[in-house]
């Protein structure tokens, strides 16, 4: 199968009044586009602002009695949360299982 391209030769290159057209539709299409993502921004910023707002409500209880605690804590107390995993074990268990007790 074979495919020829021929070029239109009798088409007519478009006319100034249709270029100025074109150009008016492009500019106008761009600035819809600005504006509805300038809007889209704004939402979005006033939505975040109105989530963080909220969260820092929410917490500030926790805040406060984290804060009371930190200050109450004694230099004894601190160290003693540190090394409060001082019971922990690392290594390896081997299990031995007697036969007669597998049922």
């Amino acid at each position: 199968m074979q495919q020829r391209f021929v070029l239109n030769a009798q088409a007519k290159p478009p006319s100034l009044l249709r270029k100025l057209v074109a150009l008016v539709v492009t500019v106008a299409m761009f600035a819809l586009v600005l504006m509805f993502s300038a809007v889209v921004l704004v939402v979005l910023l006033v939505v975040g602002i109105f989530a963080f707002a909220y969260v820092w409500w929410k917490t500030r209880e926790v805040r406060r009695v984290m804060r009371m605690m930190r200050s109450v804590a004694t230099p004894e107390a601190r160290r003693a949360a540190q090394a409060s995993n001082d019971g922990v074990f690392e290594g390896e268990v081997i299990r031995v299982v007697d036969p007669k007790d597998v049922k």
